[in-house]
């Protein structure tokens, strides 16, 4: 109690800077013990001189509660609803008033908060979801940056949670979000340094924003498929930012570039991976060695399943290689072609078989391009056949549909390739390779047909045209003939 007094008279006897008057009504609640004034005595708003009359209206010179609390001399009480968050921007959103605070932060955030995910209405349809208050408490504000505020990096995330971890709460808005974010986060990379005072690292707000949050499904949301690159990029592209990590600052450059980044970034698709589908989103953290292939499989499955069967597999696993990674690459991924596979570089297979080092695979390789340059070649013989006897006017509508089947089986192959295994890369290019060989002959067949045409319209042709003038020359001499008698 004495030392409650010592903190009455220190607070509230002396003015502070830019105070102009006492303030009577801490005053009066601080003899009321009550947690609102306790809390009131560190808020950042009375320590640059705003009184309680600020945001609740009255009188705070009066010493009377009566006086103090008279609606004619401005008294308006306890906001409610999206007064709350009213009665803050009328500060907050006055530029030259915050100036006059020392504060030259934005000016903007109600409006944002208006256009945000939050901004909706509650359930009561009275108010929207979110107040001012929500996140910044009512009384005890502190800057951002002091350890204390909800708000504070260290602290940001059990704030997000107290909404999103609350099951029965969520369900009444979007029951399909998962409410286990927080658990999830303590897991990651971001969340573990989170938790030993790392103010640097990805928290919520570093993600998904403050005032200006959005629903991922929104185009405009900092974590939608398109954005969320760039949204990993403004911190891991930061080579100050990630020097005491010791992390690279090229993926976003390399991911760009690769057959993943041109896919969503250049051409808009929003089903192509973006960093959280191979790293995760709360639970952010590069895949370990042993769970590359775990990763990639959950949108290349049959790729993966091969893998895990074949005699790489084992060998991987012997000399802790990742798996997909090593020959596709992560961040810079490439689109696969045939030039990957062989025994000469740029395929990847040189860069562990050579005639001397491990030798067995590097004939495999050899026999593995082969086969599939032979089912391309023929594939390519049998198109252009097709296309040569479509543009002669032949019926070839049965040979184009084949193609398809010669098509499937060279997709096939390149998929059947992670087996590494030369029998089943021939079993599956076979059937491409005698579907191609018939196509061409059929193709062959009506060219040839389309000549055999030619000649006998020319050979018919002729021998009209011989007939015409033999008849031609009979009329004349009969008509000859007939003049002379």
């Amino acid at each position: 109690m004495i030392r409650r007094l010592v903190l009455m008279v220190l607070f509230t006897a002396v003015p502070l800077p830019g105070q102009d008057h006492v303030d009577q009504c801490l005053q009066c609640h601080q003899t009321l013990e009550d947690e609102p004034s306790t809390l009131f005595i560190r808020d950042i708003h009375r320590l640059r001189g705003i009184t309680c009359a600020g945001c609740h209206g009255g009188d705070p010179r009066a010493e009377e509660m009566e006086d103090a609390m008279n609606k004619q001399t401005g008294f308006l009480g306890v906001p409610k609803g999206d007064e709350i968050t009213g009665r803050c921007v009328k500060c907050h959103s006055d530029q030259e008033r915050m100036k006059s605070y020392g504060s030259n932060g934005r000016t903007d955030q109600e409006l944002l908060l208006r256009q945000s995910v939050h901004g909706r209405l509650s359930v009561s349809g009275k108010e929207r979801l979110v107040q001012c208050t929500t996140c910044h408490n009512a009384h005890g504000i502190v800057s951002v940056k002091d350890k204390r505020s909800p708000v504070h990096p260290l602290n940001v995330t059990a704030t997000c949670a107290s909404c999103h971890g609350n099951p029965a709460y969520m369900r009444n808005y979007n029951p399909a979000l998962p409410v286990d974010q927080l658990p999830k986060y303590r897991t990651s990379v971001h969340g573990r340094r989170n938790a030993r005072g790392d103010t640097r690292v990805a928290e919520c707000a570093s993600c998904h924003g403050s005032h200006d949050i959005r629903s991922a499904h929104d185009v405009k949301s900092s974590v939608y498929p398109t954005n969320l690159p760039a949204t990993c990029a403004s911190c891991h592209s930061d080579s100050v930012r990630m020097k005491p990590y010791g992390i690279p600052t090229n993926q976003y450059e390399s991911f760009a570039e690769s057959v993943h980044g041109i896919a969503l970034l250049e051409k808009h698709d929003p089903g192509a991976p973006a960093c959280n589908d191979c790293h995760g989103n709360h639970g952010a953290a590069p895949p370990g060695v042993q769970s590359v292939s775990q990763v990639c499989g959950t949108c290349h499955a049959l790729n993966a399943d091969l893998f895990s069967r074949s005699p790489h597999k084992r060998a991987f696993d012997q000399r802790n290689l990742p798996e997909c990674e090593t020959c596709h690459g992560n961040h810079s991924i490439v689109a696969v072609t045939d030039r990957l596979i062989g025994s000469e570089p740029p395929a990847v297979c040189a860069q562990c078989h050579s005639p001397t080092e491990y030798p067995a695979g590097y004939t495999a390789a050899m026999s593995m391009r082969a086969i599939i340059d032979s089912l391309v070649t023929l594939e390519e013989q049998a198109r252009a056949l097709v296309e040569e006897a479509e543009q002669k006017g032949m019926e070839v509508s049965e040979q184009r549909f084949a193609l398809r089947s010669v098509r499937q089986a060279r997709l096939e192959s390149r998929t059947t390739i992670h087996a590494f295994d030369k029998a089943k890369l021939q079993e599956v290019a076979a059937k491409g390779i005698a579907a191609a060989r018939d196509i061409h002959v059929q193709a062959q067949e009506a060219i040839d047909e389309y000549y055999f045409r030619r000649i006998g319209l020319g050979v018919s042709t002729l021998i009209i045209t011989l007939l015409v003038i033999g008849l031609y020359l009979y009329i004349k001499k009969i008509e000859s003939n007939g003049q002379q008698r």
